[in-house]
C-alpha cells in the first residue's frame, strides 16, 4: 500500500505467526527443488555401490524424491521408532542434515556389515551405521564440490540414536527432504534425508549456478523468516497465542528433548577440540613371531613365516602401536581393508599399555 500501512491479510499472518507470501519461507519454486533432485539421482548409483561392499549384500537406492515440508508432515511419515543419524555440514554450506531409516532397516544394515544375526542396536551397532551414513554422506559431499567448486564442504562425525520419532531431533520451520527407496537383499525400505533451511538454501543456490559468496548469503539469509521481519513475526506469534477472541489457530510443536547420554563437559569439549586435527599412526598386525638372529639371516624368497595367528581368527588395530580394535581383513575395489568388529575395552587397553 501507498501509506506503508499492512493489509488485513498481512495482519492476520502477523498474528497467526504465518509469514506473508513475499517472505523467505514460502514453498520453494519447483525448479529449486527439481535441481537438488537431479543432483542427488546422480548420486544413488555410487550410493548403492558403497552399500552393496560395506554390507556384502546387493543394495539398490532409487529416487530420491524431493519435497518443501515440516516436522509434523514428515513425522506422519515416518515409522514410530526410528534411527537418525546427524551428520550436519560444519563448512560450505553449515547447517542441519540428517538421515533417517526405520529401525528395522538399521539392524539389518549393521547385522549385514557386522555378519551378526539377531543384532541389538546397542552403542557398537549405532557405530557401524554411523560409518555407512559417514561414508554416503561422504560421496555426496565430493559431488556435490565436484558439481559447484566449494572446496570447503565438511561434515561432521555422525551422531547416532534409535529413539521414538516423537523425540527425533528434526528442523523447525520448512526444510527439505529426500526419500529414498532402498533394496537391500530381498526387502524392501526407504531412506529419509533432511536438509535444514540455511543447508537447503546454500546448496540450492549452488546448484543453480550461483557463487560461493552467493550461496553462503543465501544460507544465512533463509531461516524460516524474512530478513528484517523475525522480530514482528516473534510478536504477532506471541499475540496469536496470548490476546482472546483473535480467532487465529496456536501453532503447536512437539516437545524436543535433549538426548541422555552422557555428554562431555564444555571445557572438556574445548580441549580435545584442540588436537582434532593430530594424525596418529593407525597400523593392522597380521600376527607375530620370534626367530633368531641366524633364522632372520637365513630367509630369502619363498620362507613361509608362522605367525601366531589362527586363520579367521580377527586382526590388531593399533594406534601409535597400542591395540584398540580387532577387526577382520576386506577388499574393497582391489584394495586391502579392515572392518572393524570389536573396540578394545578400556581395562584391556591399560594391561596392554602396562
Amino acid at each position: 500500500m501507498s501509506d506503508g500501512a499492512l493489509s488485513q491479510d498481512e495482519l492476520d499472518a502477523l498474528l497467526s505467526g504465518v509469514d506473508t507470501p513475499n517472505t523467505a519461507s514460502e514453498a520453494r519454486p519447483a525448479g529449486d527443488l527439481q535441481a537438488l533432485e537431479d543432483f542427488l539421482a546422480s548420486t544413488v548409483e555410487s550410493l548403492s555401490s558403497n552399500l552393496s561392499a560395506m554390507t556384502g549384500a546387493a543394495a539398490v537406492m532409487r529416487g530420491p524424491k524431493v519435497v518443501s515440508t515440516n516436522r509434523d508432515t514428515l513425522l506422519e511419515a515416518l515409522p514410530d521408532t526410528i534411527t537418525v543419524v546427524k551428520v550436519d555440514f560444519s563448512s560450505g554450506f553449515p547447517g542441519e542434515h540428517l538421515f533417517l531409516m526405520a529401525e528395522g532397516t538399521a539392524k539389518l544394515i549393521a547385522s549385514l556389515m557386522n555378519k551378526e544375526e539377531n543384532i541389538t542396536l546397542d552403542e557398537m551397532a549405532l557405530s557401524v551405521i554411523g560409518e555407512a551414513v559417514s561414508q554416503m554422506a561422504g560421496t555426496q559431499i565430493t559431488a556435490l564440490t565436484n558439481k559447484t567448486g566449494n572446496k570447503s564442504i565438511a561434515s561432521v562425525s555422525p551422531e547416532v540414536t534409535n529413539v521414538t520419532k516423537a523425540v527425533a531431533a528434526l528442523p523447525g520451520g520448512d526444510f527439505l527432504e529426500a526419500t529414498y527407496d532402498l533394496s537391500l537383499g530381498e526387502e524392501a525400505h526407504q531412506v529419509w534425508e533432511v536438509y535444514g533451511p540455511t543447508v537447503s538454501a546454500g546448496i540450492v543456490q549452488a546448484l543453480s549456478g550461483g557463487t560461493a559468496a552467493e550461496a553462503r548469503a543465501s544460507a544465512k539469509t533463509s531461516g524460516g523468516v524474512a530478513p528484517g521481519m523475525g522480530g514482528m513475526q516473534g510478536m504477532g506469534g506471541m499475540m496469536g497465542g496470548g490476546m482472546p477472541g483473535m480467532g487465529q489457530p496456536t501453532n503447536v510443536q512437539s516437545v524436543q528433548f535433549p538426548g541422555l547420554s552422557p555428554q562431555a563437559a564444555p571445557q572438556e569439549q574445548g580441549n580435545i577440540g584442540l588436537i582434532m586435527d593430530v594424525y596418529m599412526e593407525m597400523t593392522v598386525e597380521l600376527g607375530r613371531t620370534k626367530k633368531l638372529i641366524k633364522e632372520i639371516l637365513g630367509m630369502g624368497e619363498g620362507t613361509i613365516i608362522e605367525l601366531d595367528k589362527l586363520a579367521g581368527e580377527p586382526v590388531d588395530i593399533l594406534v601409535n602401536h597400542k591395540l584398540i580394535a580387532k577387526g577382520e581383513v576386506v577388499v574393497i575395489d582391489e584394495n586391502f581393508g579392515v572392518r572393524v568388529t570389536e573396540i578394545v575395552s578400556p581395562i584391556e587397553r591399560m594391561s596392554d599399555m602396562g
